[in-house]
């Protein structure tokens, strides 16, 4: 699917601005926030006081902008209207902490934003932006707008470009597959078997999408959240996490599949929807589809 990315350079730089600079307290506030707290999240998983902390943060600072009249997160249940001034303003879908799962174990996680033109849950041709944050070794942010995909640094709040026009390498050299291997269905096994006898592809699997999502951009492959025996309509959720990474791939020149379609031509049905979701370079993504049927 080609993208269409109508112009809002302002608000969305306004956006990736305040993204950015709540990144630090983020970071800075995860030591202590390590214990469950005594609530799931809408998808019944259980929550993180760095889950909600997070969310909290972002729905006051994004909340706060002219621009942003909507503001739906994993972590509520329904869409929340802001202070938006616009009379059509832009609705922003947040995945807060996106791998908190990894806290404990202090692994990598962040956050995924998508920006919508549209109210929530809305279509992947909605979409005018996205962008996910990356607390790894150091804290770096991916964005994709109508000036394609560019690679920053979060340095004390503030952007800092580190590439232009990020596009994933022709020679794709990883793979990460999510789920349990007894409840992958026997075509996704068949699938895995064929990218698994490559010897050029390695596994890189680290519990948090958006750091096999990175892997994916930097060294080229796929990742996968397939369709399971247990969960036939997949784990991911479109509005906060299909459908952004899938824009920043398909922006980047690769490819996105709920296993027969681009994840961005999936029709929404409501805000928490899930969806099977597999990224990545072109051919391989192509042959998913095939061995899938």
């Amino acid at each position: 699917m080609a993208i269409q990315v109508d112009s809002y350079p302002e608000e969305i730089g306004e956006i990736f601005d305040t993204v950015a600079a709540l990144a630090p307290a983020i970071r800075e506030a995860l030591p202590g926030r390590r214990v469950q707290n005594d609530e799931t999240n809408p998808s019944g998983e259980t929550q993180l006081a760095a889950d909600a902390y997070a969310d909290e943060l972002f729905l006051e600072e994004l909340g706060s902008l002219d621009s942003v009249v909507e503001y739906a997160s994993e972590e509520r249940t329904k869409v929340v209207p802001t202070d938006g001034k616009r009379e059509t303003g832009l609705s922003v879908a947040i995945d807060p902490l996106d791998g908190s799962s990894n806290l404990k174990s202090n692994n990598t996680m962040g956050t995924i934003v998508a920006v919508y033109d549209a109210p929530l849950p809305a279509e992947g041709a909605d979409l005018v932006a996205a962008a996910y944050v990356l607390f790894g070794p150091i804290t770096t942010m991916m964005t994709a707008d109508a000036d394609g995909v560019t690679e920053y640094l979060v340095d004390d709040g503030q952007r800092e470009l580190l590439e232009e026009d990020v596009r994933l390498p022709d020679d794709p050299s990883v793979y990460g597959f999510g789920g349990r291997v007894p409840d992958w269905t026997s075509d996704f096994a068949t699938y895995a078997e064929l990218v698994e006898a490559d010897e050029s592809m390695k596994l890189r699997y680290g519990g948090a999408m958006i750091g096999d999502i990175n892997q994916v951009l930097t060294y080229g492959g796929i990742f996968a959240y397939p369709a399971l025996e247990s969960a036939p309509v997949g784990k991911l959720r479109l509005q906060f996490e299909g459908n952004p990474i899938a824009f920043i791939i398909e922006s980047a020149g690769g490819r996105s599949s709920d296993g027969s379609q681009s994840l961005l031509e999936v029709e929404p049905t409501d805000l928490h929807q899930r969806v099977p979701v597999h990224v990545g370079n072109d051919e391989l993504v192509e042959q998913l589809e095939t061995v899938l049927g």
